[in-house]
This record gives structure tokens, sequence and C-alpha cells, in this order.
């Protein structure tokens, strides 16, 4: 009889013992369905980064003017802006989406809070922790850009440029008080060259930039930029741009010669 007993024990242990390991070995998910840990998914975010490596700053450039070129072409033809100036603002203003106020609250342009109503957020920027305003959508960002210029007295100037003069527009931008980058122009400028945006102002216009045309037969100097690599100098820079030291000084406000690696330089 004892001995029944030990073996019917025995038994209910290893039963209650298997049971425990099917638990631990299975854990439910989000939606309540069992997933076993191994069986598990892999993050889709580094399947990516694995197959493509890493994301640069140029891929992230044409990857958001892929995004938002529409965008920037239908306020061009509802407010007159340029949507090459639109979309160089949008790519300089956000890091090409990738900035903290592009990513936290769709705001591409860095548009502060004013007379805003909506949603708003609060960021470090000339001072600590101002306001900016926040979106549902990066298009509604676009629309309050537009808006911003087309309804503010000391823009009205730029809207009785031709509309393929983004030249005009960037410069005008600064007069206005836009930025107070003394380079903002020439960033816009380069920005535009660069990636072709005059294109998208073709499109909307029905014809060939003329503004461009004149950089393409080198009627205009056009800015250059240069990323500073180990061993360069100001000099070694300007034999090889064929220009001066001088020059490059005064393009980017350098009281010295000192460079750093990784430093932009725009080079006429």
């Amino acid at each position: 009889m004892k001995i029944k007993q030990l073996l019917l024990l025995i038994m209910m242990s290893f039963l209650l013992f298997s049971c425990g390991s099917k638990k631990r070995a299975a854990r439910r998910n989000s939606t309540g369905d069992t997933v076993s840990r191994r069986e598990a998914p892999a993050s889709v975010e580094n399947n990516v980064r694995e197959r493509s490596g890493p994301v640069t700053y140029a891929v992230s450039v044409e990857h958001y003017i892929q995004l938002f070129a529409p965008i920037a072409m239908e306020e061009m033809k509802l407010y007159k802006i340029p949507a090459s100036i639109t979309l160089a603002q949008g790519i300089l203003e956000s890091g090409a989406g990738r900035g903290q106020l592009s990513r936290n609250a769709n705001n591409h342009f860095g548009i502060k809070c004013h007379d805003w109503k909506g949603a708003k957020v609060y960021h470090d920027d000339d001072r600590r922790q101002e306001c900016f305003r926040k979106y549902k959508d990066p298009k509604y960002s676009y629309r309050d850009h537009s808006l911003f210029l087309a309804e503010r007295g000391r823009y009205a100037e730029l809207f009785t440029l031709d509309a393929d003069d983004y030249e005009g527009w960037a410069k005008g931008l600064k007069k206005a008080g836009y930025a107070t980058d003394r380079r903002y122009p020439d960033k816009l400028i380069d920005l535009i060259e660069k990636y072709q945006l005059h294109k998208f102002d073709e499109e909307v216009l029905g014809r060939p930039s003329r503004n461009y045309a004149d950089v393409a037969d080198g009627n205009r100097t056009s800015t250059a930029t240069y990323v500073v690599r180990k061993g360069d100098t100001l000099y070694s820079i300007a034999k090889k741009y064929n220009t001066t030291v001088a020059q490059i000084q005064r393009s980017n406000n350098l009281d010295g010669t000192t460079i750093s690696i990784g430093q932009l330089l725009y080079i006429n």
C-alpha cells in the first residue's frame, strides 16, 4: 500500500513540474496570443539597420525631399512661395526630419508659439525652454509656414519677387528677420543647388527656372561646402579651391586660422 502511494506521489510531482515548465516557456503578447520566448520576432528597426547600415545625412535629405516635395509644390500653388525655398528651409530647420522638434512636435520650421492656440512643446533654443508649436502631422507645419510668411507684413516684399527667384527669397528672408544666422541665405541656396530643388519650382510654373540657368551658365558665383579632414589647413583648402585664406575666413566669419575636423566650411 505504501509503495502505491509513493508511486502516485512521484507521478503527481512529475506532472506538476512539467506544467510549470510549459508556463515559464511561454508569454502573452499585447493581443493576448501566446508567443514562445525563443520565437519572439526580432526588432524591425534592428533588421533594417543590419541590412542597410547607418543612414547618412545625404540619404536622409533625399528621403525628406521625396516625402515633402509634393506638399511644398502644393503650398507654392496656393501661396506663391517657391517650393525650393520651402523645402530648403524644411531640410535646414529640421535637420532633414531628424531634429528633436520635427520628431517630437512635427514642427519642421522651428516656428515658435507667438499667438498660437494649439498644442505646444518646450525646447532649448536661443533661450532655455522656449515655446514651440506642435502639429498632429508635418503637413500642418508646412501650411503654418506658408501662413506665417503670407500674413506678416515684414515678408510682403518677398511676394513681389519672381516665383523662381530662390536667391532673392533666401536673402529676403534673412533681411526680414526670419533667421539670425548671417549665413542663412547661403545655406538655403547651397541646398537648393546641390539637390536641384529648383526643379520643383519649374514643375509648378511649367517652365525652366531662369535663376538656376544663370548658375549653370557660370554667370553667378555659387557657394561650395567642404568638411574639414585630418591634416587640412586653411591654406591647403584655399589652394584646392583656387581661392584665398582671407576669402574663406570672410565667408565663414573666422577670426583666425584654427579649424576643426568635421567643421563645415562655405567656399565661394
